[in-house]
């Protein structure tokens, strides 16, 4: 034998080594000595399945997919359905963001917002946090509004006391 092998020795790498006949001593020259094949044992060889049926090939063959070549699916409504938001919220903190301009939405927003964070605790609707935020700026822009309507009395009865003692120092002179 001359090594390496000629074309015509070529032996199958998929093919189990045990128990099944060698093609290459078939297609032997006449002449020839039958190559040897591997000894047979009642253990595996390395990479060798234990029933003696090859493994399929691992790297790419005929038929396979090109490398990255097709996109994963995706599939509609991944994840967890949400809930539907409680309307009472939304219109709560809508009068609270409203209140910026007309204070008097203001504290009727916090006051919704309570009530929609009830009903969201009964009834398991989305909106818990739309309620608290209605809650929060409703009672903030609630507090600002009346430090403005404080400052605008306590401005307005200065300025009615100066005015008052300015009449009466000009009428006893």
């Amino acid at each position: 034998m001359t090594y390496p092998p000629s074309a015509g020795d070529w032996q199958d790498p998929a093919r189990p080594l045990t128990g099944v006949p060698d093609d290459s001593q078939q297609h032997a020259n006449p002449g020839q000595q039958p190559i040897p094949s591997a000894p047979t044992s009642s253990q595996p060889g390395p990479g060798q399945p234990t029933e003696g049926v090859p493994y399929p090939p691992t790297g790419p063959y005929p038929g396979a997919y090109p490398a990255g070549g097709y996109p994963q699916p995706t599939y509609p409504g991944y994840g967890y359905p949400q809930p539907k938001t409680n309307g009472l919220a939304t219109v709560a903190l809508v009068l609270s963001l409203v209140g910026i301009v007309f204070f008097l939405t203001a504290p009727a927003g916090a006051i919704l917002g309570h009530v929609a964070q009830k009903q969201i605790r009964e009834t398991g609707e989305g909106g818990d946090g739309v309620a608290k935020a209605a809650i929060i700026s409703g009672w903030i822009l609630t507090g600002l509004a009346a430090l403005v309507a404080v400052f605008y009395v306590v401005v307005f009865v200065v300025t009615v006391f100066v005015l008052v003692a300015a009449a009466e120092t000009t009428s006893t002179v």
